[in-house]
């Protein structure tokens, strides 16, 4: 081949600071809790590169964010936002309230817009009324209250079942009868773990293990975690919301 026709054809050079780690996280809302959970394999294709990436992470008693995607963006988004909520903490004596986190996370999101921070969040918690919520964004900011939420490698395994267990999607109630607008703490935590058990036999970027974060409104009972083995509290205090944390294993093939 000659040197001289070689040079003359186009070249293209390109720079890609993206990857995809795999794993998946969901949130769901109920009448005075939230549960956020998330599982800890990171990879990236068929590697496996640590089976213990934590991606849900708690920011204040009342709100536990969950983060998917790059996982280095994650980690350093998740610092940013732990950083202005320790600023707003000093300044106001206080912490943020939940629908502020939101907005303060649309915000810093959107302000990224043309060199996107490449994660998917899902923020979960107690709004000022004690009810429970879920609030879920796009890596441009583009969020939405919610009921439940899935993002991640197993979202299109999960969210279609959340769909139908949670908003009772393409079912009928018996006749005389209405689906509940809330599911108790116990039947959330079941649909939970199923979602994530099912997800770990189906995707290989999926497994290894499970964080389970419970945040409850202030005065609520500790009913529905009874019996959950290595069930861990993380709250700074007692007397307000309260944050658990349960801990399980999942398949590592």
């Amino acid at each position: 081949m000659n040197p001289m026709n070689t040079a003359a054809q186009p070249q293209q050079r390109q720079f890609n600071p993206y990857t995809e780690n795999g794993g998946t996280i969901l949130a769901i809302a109920g009448v005075d809790f939230s549960v956020i959970a998330g599982d800890t394999r990171q990879s990236e294709g068929y590697n496996i590169q640590t089976r213990y990436a934590p991606k849900v992470f708690r920011l204040t008693d009342r709100a536990v964010l969950a983060v998917n995607g790059f996982a280095a963006d994650g980690n350093m988004f998740v610092k940013k936002v732990k950083q202005r909520l320790e600023w707003y903490r000093h300044a106001h004596a206080k912490d943020m309230p939940l629908h502020a986190i939101a907005r303060l996370i649309q915000t810093m999101l959107y302000g990224r817009r043309f060199f996107p921070y490449y994660v998917y969040n899902i923020l979960g918690g107690i709004e000022d009324d004690g009810s429970g919520a879920v609030y879920s964004f796009d890596p441009v900011g583009s969020y939405e209250r919610e009921t439940c939420r899935a993002a991640g490698a197993a979202q299109s395994l999960v969210q279609p079942f959340l769909d139908n267990q949670i908003y009772f999607k393409n079912q009928q109630p018996a006749p005389g009868t209405a689906h509940p607008a809330h599911l108790p703490l116990p039947h959330v935590l079941s649909l939970v773990i199923d979602s994530f058990t099912g997800a770990t036999e189906r995707h290989i970027e999926v497994g290894d293990g499970l964080e389970i974060y419970v945040v409850l409104a202030k005065g609520r009972d500790l009913s529905g975690l009874e019996g959950f083995a290595g069930l861990q509290e993380v709250s700074s205090r007692s007397d307000g919301e309260r944050i658990f944390v349960i801990r399980r294993e999942l398949k590592k093939d």
